[in-house]
């Protein structure tokens, strides 16, 4: 057996400083408070009890006495507070994080806005908080900093909490990069916890099995027991001595160890020297006799399951959505509804049935009542991730079904992986409303994969716009010219009208809609109108489509000299009114002018005092002129009054 104790291991300077403070504090006659416990560990805190120090988590109610401030640091409303009620104070916090307070005090009154890559819940970034007004963006993941979705124009300030894993502090400052322009970095991360993460690393790697001492809820401690675990899978996390079961380690083993910041050396102490006493008393008075007992039989003929390995089961039950697993060994597996699939909708009665085979992974061996806790979720994930590498390496779709709308864009899960699809790549147009999206089902590419960060981006913009050039394709290589299509009026201008032909626009000049005269094409046209059109010009290299609608129609001024004759006496509209006269629609699309002389037998100021739009009125044909399109017309003629034949009444 060999043991192998991380230097580092225990008590750091700003720990060891805070527990220096209040113990010099109890010398004294006022009454001790701590706000909140002093360091993240139940021996030290009982025993601080024990000697009359009372932790307190608000100052209500107090108003004498000393205020000794946490290891972790607080906000600065609470130094305002202390200071108010005319307590005493004995600043606890260390040194690293009240620096952190002085960077986010000074970043924030500058105009920054504070990003806190850390866990919202612990103390440490809760007082960070309180020094940014609690404005603060606060990510412990991936997963969370893949929602944020900074301000155009905005400053940001990175600041991390003090024990933060540095591998996943940069993963997490790359992504925020990737998103805002105007960032500020200070890694915080303390340098005695790097170099204990970095011991522990190293140590965890070269052992059989693994120790870590510290309280369950001490944040450098849980960070400490994730690196051992991801390098030896026998990794522990034990409190005290009374939590290591001691017959689970071998005379052979090779055993490492390490403690978190806030745990005390006299636990250190005791675990090693309880251990090797154990194990050396073990190996004195072990036996080989050549028999296995019935436990040793058994385990011979059960499947052996660690954390971890993926293996198949046959469904024996499922109730309230909780799939029980029969895996072949002593304790079935349980496979919770959260653990099932990634997509929150999916319900294991719905898609299993009893004497099923399923592929699971295994998340615990024991789950403390003896269940294998399984987890479906995780193989779907691990072989979608495969397939979502094929994809990204060989430029190929995927089809994924939106369960999400996040800021920035949408989640679409493809084979219980979630992609993220940011809204730039939803489409190859502006989307005002992403949730148009929940819970279709999309074809688009895997722009962006890093596995190590489980960073995956989706983008449908490139697949939509070369689906859509195929379409534009399609359609200039069936238009011949002088054919008659049909299509619908996308958008309106003063020169004329677009009209999309089922992917591509064509033009209608003002021009061509009508073979009388307009002013707006919004006279006879408007959008969402179904209309029939000939194709006067095709550029496909200029990616422009000439129509026509007038020539849908014969153009009516080749018969209008025939059938409005010099003369004759016809009946049109008044459609349009002009300071020299009106116009008459004889037709659609012949039109002539009623000249404002010709309108009445007396002198007309304006033609609206004579007639009004939509008049139907009789007219003589004066002059008709089909190649400039105009013909004269005369009211007072077909009125029968000749003005040139009106004679003065004969003076008495």
């Amino acid at each position: 057996m060999e043991i192998l104790l991380a230097k580092s291991a225990g008590f750091c300077f700003g720990v060891n400083r805070a527990i220096e403070a209040v113990y010099k504090a109890i010398d004294g006659k006022d009454d001790i408070y701590t706000y909140g416990p002093i360091i993240h560990n139940k021996i030290v805190t009982k025993e601080l009890e024990s000697k009359g120090v009372k932790c307190v988590d608000t100052i209500d109610g107090i108003e004498k006495g000393t205020i000794v401030l946490r290891s972790h640091g607080v906000g600065k409303n609470i130094y305002d507070i202390i200071n108010e009620k005319g307590l005493k104070i004995i600043d606890g916090t260390c040194p690293f994080v009240k620096k952190i307070h002085d960077i986010v005090n000074d970043e924030y009154k500058n105009g920054a806005r504070i990003i806190i890559i850390g866990d919202r819940e612990h103390p440490e970034v809760i007082g960070i908080n309180g020094w940014c007004e609690n404005s603060a963006f606060i990510f412990k993941s991936l997963d969370e900093a893949e929602n944020f979705a900074p301000e155009e124009g905005k400053k940001y300030t990175v600041v991390v909490q003090t024990t933060f894993r540095k591998s996943l502090f940069d993963d997490i400052v790359n992504l925020i990069k990737s998103k805002a322009y105007n960032v500020s970095v200070f890694n915080t991360i303390c340098s005695a916890t790097s170099t204990r993460q970095k011991e522990a690393a190293e140590i965890s790697s070269s052992v059989d099995k693994m120790i870590v001492i510290g309280d369950k809820k001490s944040s450098n401690t849980q960070k400490l027991y994730e690196i051992c675990k991801k390098n030896c899978e026998n990794t522990l996390n034990i409190e005290t001595i009374s939590d290591l079961l001691l017959n689970i380690f071998d005379k052979n083993d090779k055993i490492g160890i390490t403690a978190g910041a806030s745990t005390p050396p006299a636990i250190i102490k005791e675990v090693i020297g309880t251990m090797s006493e154990a194990l050396n008393d073990a190996v004195k008075n072990s036996k080989d006799d050549g028999e296995l007992s019935f436990q040793q039989l058994l385990d011979e003929h059960l499947v052996t399951l660690h954390t971890g390995d993926i293996v198949t089961g046959t469904v024996i039950q499922i109730s309230n959505e909780e799939v029980s697993v029969n895996l072949g060994y002593k304790s079935d597996g349980i496979i919770t509804k959260s653990e099932y699939s990634s997509d929150p909708n999916a319900l294991p009665s719905k898609e299993l049935n009893v004497g099923d085979k399923i592929d699971v992974y295994v998340l615990r061996v024991n789950d403390g009542d003896g269940n294998v806790l399984l987890s479906r979720k995780r193989v779907e994930s691990m072989k979608g991730l495969d397939d979502i590498q094929k994809a990204y390496d060989e430029n190929l779709t995927v089809e994924g079904k939106v369960t999400d709308v996040v800021k920035g864009g949408i989640i679409a899960v493809v084979n219980g992986i979630r992609v993220f699809i940011p809204s730039s790549q939803v489409s190859n147009k502006f989307v005002d409303d992403l949730s148009v999206f929940k819970g279709q089902n999309l074809e688009f590419n895997i722009i962006e994969l890093d596995r190590s960060k489980r960073r995956i981006i989706g983008g449908r913009k490139a697949l939509i716009e070369k689906e859509a050039q195929a379409k534009k394709d399609a359609i200039f290589a069936s238009l011949e010219i002088g054919s008659k299509v049909k299509g619908t009026v996308s958008r309106i201008t003063d020169f004329g009208a677009f009209v999309n032909l089922g992917g591509i626009d064509g033009l209608i000049h003002i021009s061509e809609m009508s073979w009388g005269r307009i002013t707006n094409p919004r006279e006879i046209l408007k959008e969402g109108d179904e209309v029939e059109v000939v194709v006067l010009d095709v550029n496909k290299e200029k990616g422009k489509i000439s129509l026509s609608l007038k020539n849908v129609t014969p153009n009516p001024w080749l018969s209008a000299a025939d059938k409005y004759p010099a003369g004759s006496i016809v009946e049109g509209k008044v459609v349009r009114m002009v300071p020299f006269g009106a116009f008459i629609e004889l037709e659609p699309g012949v039109d002539g002018l009623v000249h404002i002389s010709q309108i009445a037998n007396k002198h007309v100021v304006k033609p609206e005092d004579e007639l009004k739009i939509g008049d139907v009125i009789k007219v003589k044909v004066l002059e008709v002129n089909t190649e400039a399109k105009k013909i004269s017309l005369s009211k007072k003629e077909a009125d029968g009054v000749d003005v040139e034949k009106t004679e003065e009444p004969a003076a008495e």
